[in-house]
């Protein structure tokens, strides 16, 4: 574009502003905008620095309650339990994603696995579920109902009121003229992703990467020019304002509402998944032929008792060097844990299997693309989210296992068999309180920037598209503007 174009485009942007700032409807648009965005900005982060604070502070409380438990026998510590927070990542002040629906708490303990509790949407009411107004909601959905608002016209009107022959006939082209309108709505856009892009830039102090952060504002600043494309391209199509506020009005309800909708609803039905009291019984109905591991004469445990022996060199399990309750109860834990990671896993991957099939309608909807990348980007997405139930997994295994191996060392298994004959034999059944300096320091980290980009990466592809196929259709309209 040549010098003497761009000047023309930058006054005709010009000219738009000024036709906004004598329009009550266009500033007050802009300005209810602005506000929801900052107060969502604000209120999300001060809320998520207070959930973080909080969670590491139960996190350590946790541990410490878990070391700080008197002499007990040691099987009695697997079932006291342990629990195991997550702290929201940095750029979850912008898009929570789907940890308000997910949990971000998990009780650890002997013989189950627990699912993700105390949800921030479970334990809310409708109303207050209706009034959760994030940064990514606002500049995702209500952003480009804002930018419709404003911008329906720019073109549509030029033809209504006549003066766009005018200005085709005194040498001013028809991309010339497009391009200084869609100036003026890119100028908008920058306004609406200031507030975002500074509480963006403020994560990088909390430890975000610089690309991920740059990732995120690039995102939505791609996926809002996308909308102000559409905006232009209908403008310029129809030759009434009200055939264009039609036509915008349905694409949004169709694009932001209807879609969303109907990618999570073919989701499910195209992968469907086992529902939690078939699951339930088919994890039972496993758990049964693995024997109980409270009872040392389950027949289950017979060629376990039998290796055990012959390892050894012994007649009988009396004369093991260790406790054979506490091996028996460490191998029922690592079979029960098979079986219910095989299950855990199942239920993960029909879960993943779903989502990838909603974000394929990204390629039809630009919101659920940016939902996509906003939430991969940020750490809130499925994927963090199963890392998260993985790596608890393990940390529940661990240290149930780390009590079972002191109740295979530490405790006679005469003693053990004994210790409900009388007060002295419980007591004397006990081991002593430093055995439970087991535990690993829990912190879950999401992912590194350049996993969660790359992951990415079909999402932004989706906006590409969107952004390629709206601009070319500029380009022809453009040319044949009249």
């Amino acid at each position: 574009m040549s010098i003497n174009n761009f000047s023309k485009v930058v006054i005709v942007a010009k000219d738009e502003w000024r036709y906004w700032l004598r329009s009550k409807l266009a500033m007050t648009v802009l300005a209810i905008g602005l506000v929801l965005t900052l107060a969502s900005v604000i209120v999300t982060a001060i809320t998520m620095m207070e959930l973080s604070h909080t969670r590491h502070e139960l996190q350590t409380s946790a541990e410490q309650s878990f070391v700080d438990q008197p002499d007990r026998h040691p099987h009695r510590m697997v079932h006291y339990g342990h629990y195991a927070f997550r702290a929201p990542s940095p750029l979850s002040t912008l898009d929570p994603g789907i940890d308000a629906y997910t949990g971000n708490s998990i009780f650890l303990e002997g013989h189950r696995q627990n699912s993700a509790m105390f949800a921030d949407s479970r334990q809310g009411t409708a109303l207050t579920k209706l009034g959760s107004l994030t940064p990514a909601f606002i500049v995702q959905t209500l952003a480009p109902l804002l930018l419709i608002l404003i911008g329906y016209s720019t073109i549509s009107r030029e033809r209504e009121s006549g003066t766009l022959l005018y200005l085709l006939s005194q040498g001013t082209s028809g991309a010339t003229l497009i391009a200084g309108k869609g100036l003026a709505l890119i100028s908008v856009v920058g306004l609406i992703l200031i507030p975002l892009t500074v509480s963006a830039l403020f994560t990088l102090g909390s430890g975000e990467g610089l690309l991920a952060v740059a990732s995120f504002v690039f995102g939505y600043a791609l996926y809002l020019t996308v909308w102000v494309l559409l905006i232009l391209l209908a403008s310029s199509v129809f030759s009434k304002n009200s055939g264009s506020f039609t036509v915008l009005a349905f694409v949004w309800i169709l694009l932001c509402i209807v879609m969303p909708r109907v990618a999570s609803t073919t989701a499910s039905t195209v992968i469907p998944s086992a529902g939690k009291i078939e699951t339930d019984f088919a994890v039972k109905a496993e758990l049964r032929k693995l024997g109980d591991g409270h009872n040392t004469n389950d027949p289950a445990f017979k060629q376990f008792k039998a290796s055990l022996l012959k390892r050894y060199n012994v007649d009988s399990i009396d004369q093991l060097p260790v406790n054979f309750r506490g091996l028996v109860a460490s191998e029922s834990e690592e079979r029960l844990t098979n079986v219910l990671n095989k299950f855990a896993e199942q239920r993960m991957q029909a879960e993943l299997k779903q989502t990838q099939v909603s974000r394929y309608f990204g390629w039809v909807s630009p919101l659920v693309a940016i939902r996509s990348l906003s939430m991969i980007v940020v750490g809130t997405s499925l994927e963090t989210h199963h890392r998260f139930l993985r790596e608890t997994e393990q940390l529940r295994f661990d240290f149930v296992q780390g009590l079972n191996k002191i109740h295979v060392e530490k405790l006679n298994f005469q003693d053990d068999i004994n210790r409900n004959t009388d007060s002295a034999a419980t007591k004397k059944a006990r081991v002593s309180a430093q055995n439970w300096q087991i535990l690993q320091n829990f912190t879950f980290d999401i992912d590194e920037a350049s996993v969660r980009i790359l992951r990415s990466v079909p999402a932004f592809l989706q906006i590409l598209l969107w952004f390629s196929v709206l601009l070319g259709s500029m380009k022809f309209v453009g040319k044949r503007l009249l």
